[in-house]
């Protein structure tokens, strides 16, 4: 009489064989991308591949894969298969890692201080392999860039590379996706308004930057073009982020200061380059700017701006914008007892010309009828912008 490993043996080559004949393979056709968690079992990975229709039943992949003794030592990452592949094959890649992918989503208006360590986590590569890859300097002839990095050249988007990607190559790809989305027709708009690409690029990274709603893209455009265009200083708050290499949750009168290029509080026209990876959207504002005569905007809390055409406007503006911010601040106080973070109040004032004397245009101010000059207000941590003397 048989004994029960044998019998058990015999059931798994049975059912083995009918697992073959009825087709072991997933339905349908193109890539799918499926994400394999650390130290997940393969019924974990079964229901992600059926999810993702590389397989067709959970419960019989796990039964395949037990059955050839294939079930154990699957590698964790992002893999991209092919629909109607055999499930032999999804087990092997599973198995000896291929297929795996490295994705790296960039969002909008993200510099290069953040992209380079994120890029460098996902392709397991050194820091120091992706700085110098966005130092390329053949794509930076390619592109006419007279920066010494491709900031703002990475253009943001989900990326999904094969295993073995080096940062050069990676960041190859993301430069021709910017290449691949900038329009033939947009140079001839270059032209109509006397503009480098690299000049669009620089305005459109400052638009990213300051909108915090889409329909209000053209608008901001148009403010810092106008400014532009009767000499005033753009004095945007992003510029001077940058300049100073590293986050400050406020923008202080002594963060003013910092000498830069890209400070657009000290000198006057568009920074060398973009100060980070504008969207599209941001792109087209900038090519495409509103018929609108503003030079002034000043932020609410609900996110939208005030724009308005003179100084005199502007300080009108001003006041209620701060008395909103006010409210908000004395709300948060009450029940969180905490103040407003400076983040929430990106751009609080757009820069006033360059003729006003600096400290007129603070969103926060002491209640002295003498302005507070180089100091931070005790009533609400925001962010500062004055024009230059």
């Amino acid at each position: 009489m048989p004994s029960s490993r044998a019998r058990a043996a015999r059931v798994g080559i049975v059912l083995l064989g009918a697992l073959t004949l009825a087709g072991c393979h997933g339905s349908g056709s193109g890539e799918a991308r499926v994400v394999i968690p650390q130290g997940a079992s393969l019924r974990v990975a079964a229901e992600s591949l059926a999810k993702a229709g590389v397989v067709q039943n959970a419960t019989l992949f796990r039964v395949y894969g037990s059955l050839t003794d294939r079930d154990r030592s699957i590698r964790a990452g992002t893999y991209v298969f092919k629909r109607g592949v055999s499930w032999g094959d999804v087990l092997a890649d599973l198995r000896g890692g291929k297929g795996l992918v490295r994705a790296i989503t960039v969002p909008e208006g993200w510099s290069l201080s953040q992209i380079v360590p994120q890029l460098a986590r996902v392709l397991g590569a050194p820091a120091d392999s992706v700085e110098a890859a966005v130092r390329d300097t053949a794509l930076l002839h390619a592109l006419d860039v007279p920066t010494p990095t491709l900031e703002g050249y990475l253009f943001p988007d989900t990326y999904i590379f094969p295993e073995g990607t080096t940062p050069r190559q990676a960041v190859r790809v993301m430069v021709a996706r910017f290449q691949k989305v900038w329009q033939p027709e947009w140079d001839q708009q270059l032209q109509k308004q006397a503009m480098s690409r690299n000049d669009v690029m620089a305005l459109a990274a400052i638009v990213e930057k300051e909108a915090r709603r889409p329909e209000e893209r053209p608008v901001i455009a148009a403010v810092y073009l106008n400014r532009l265009k009767t000499g005033m200083r753009l004095q945007a708050d992003p510029t001077v982020q940058y300049a100073l290499g590293q986050h400050v949750s406020r923008v202080l009168y002594k963060h003013l200061e910092v000498d830069s290029p890209y400070n657009t509080y000290r000198y006057a026209g568009l920074p060398p380059g973009p100060i980070a990876s504008p969207g599209k959207p941001a792109i087209v504002a900038a090519l495409y700017p509103a018929n609108v005569p503003y030079k002034f905007f000043v932020a609410y809390p609900d996110g939208h701006h005030e724009f308005t055409t003179s100084f005199a406007e502007h300080s009108v503006a001003v006041k209620g914008a701060r008395h909103e911010w006010d409210s908000l601040a004395a709300a948060r106080r009450d029940t969180m007892h905490t103040m407003v973070p400076a983040t929430v109040l990106p751009a609080a004032v757009a820069a006033a010309p360059v003729t006003t004397r600096p400290t007129k245009v603070a969103v926060a101010t002491t209640k002295s009828a003498t302005p507070a000059k180089k100091k931070t207000s005790g009533r609400i941590p925001t962010r500062r912008k004055r024009a230059s003397s």
